[in-house]
């Protein structure tokens, strides 16, 4: 079921599977979210949770157990309920049942609120444990924006800026396994502008981590940015398929990612993995912005 919230600056449509984001469309109509055409990517904003990319072995283990999970977890793929909507806001849940315990053995309640704020939108998580033990998770975004706005042109005319940095250090993944390698290299930036060159994501998502910046951009052939994504998250990816041809770029914050290509150890000890206590509360937002 779609969700319809709007201000006067902004419409957004959410959608109860996946509780994914679908569409922005400014006072004018313009829409700036990717159009999720499935020749090259049929999707447009999944939530990530309970993990990030891809686990080693699809796989994590927990108190000496083995649970087998797919890329990115399961809470894209299943039907959110509605907890409370207003003209400007729509918060969606998933809570824990029978069939996630299976393969997820921690009861949680994820809450995902979409809140118009003038020209932004304010997408916040709430993760709560509900258990008994501590509960370990990973949670992120993942918008795909129109790239040019309105699909209109090639991507290649576009760039990323990252604030006004010198160079970004992005680690390398493994593009046959999803997994990160351990290896990292530097791009060299002018006033925190990356081009959208033809090879850019050949090699997957470019990954920051430590939190080298708290703002993303795209911006147009003129180098003017259209839309920001401002956050507090330690990771952020920036990623599309490989094919130039596909009009959008995704900017997403991450609270995780994937694993490294040696790792083996329990599900406690995954790079930036998320610890809740229970019955604590995790919440953590980002924000996109139409310029």
């Amino acid at each position: 079921m779609d969700y319809v919230i709007k201000n006067s600056k902004l419409t957004a449509v959410i959608d109860s599977f996946g509780a994914q984001l679908k569409s922005i469309r400014d006072e004018h109509g313009k829409e700036y979210m990717w159009s999720a055409d499935s020749k090259y990517w049929g999707k447009t904003s999944p939530v990530l949770f309970p993990f990030i990319g891809v686990l080693n072995n699809n796989e994590f283990w927990y108190q000496g157990k083995s649970f087998a999970m797919t890329r990115h977890g399961f809470a894209r793929d299943m039907e959110f309920s509605l907890k409370s909507q207003g003209e400007d806001f729509v918060i969606l849940s998933l809570k824990a049942s029978a069939d996630t315990l299976e393969i997820y053995p921690f009861d949680f309640e994820f809450d995902l609120e979409h809140r118009l704020e003038g020209n932004s939108l304010k997408v916040t998580w709430n993760v709560k444990n509900n258990g008994d033990n501590v509960m370990y998770f990973s949670v992120g975004g993942h918008p795909a924006f129109a790239c040019p706005p309105g699909e209109q042109g090639k991507r290649t005319e576009c760039h990323v800026k990252f604030e006004e940095k010198d160079s970004i250090e992005i680690s390398h993944i493994d593009i046959e396994k999803g997994l990160v390698t351990g290896e990292k290299s530097t791009l060299s930036l002018e006033k925190g502008i990356l081009p959208i060159a033809e090879d850019l994501f050949d090699h997957d998502a470019l990954v920051l981590e430590n939190h080298q910046c708290h703002t993303v951009e795209l911006c147009d052939k003129n180098q003017d940015p259209y839309i920001r994504v401002e956050f507090d998250a330690p990771l952020v990816g920036v990623w599309s398929v490989p094919d130039s041809n596909a009009s959008y770029v995704c900017i997403e914050p991450w609270y995780g990612r994937c694993d490294r290509v040696d790792f083996t150890g329990e599900i406690k000890d995954r790079d930036w993995t998320n610890a809740l206590d229970a019955g604590e509360t995790f919440r953590e937002e980002y924000r996109i912005s139409v310029l």
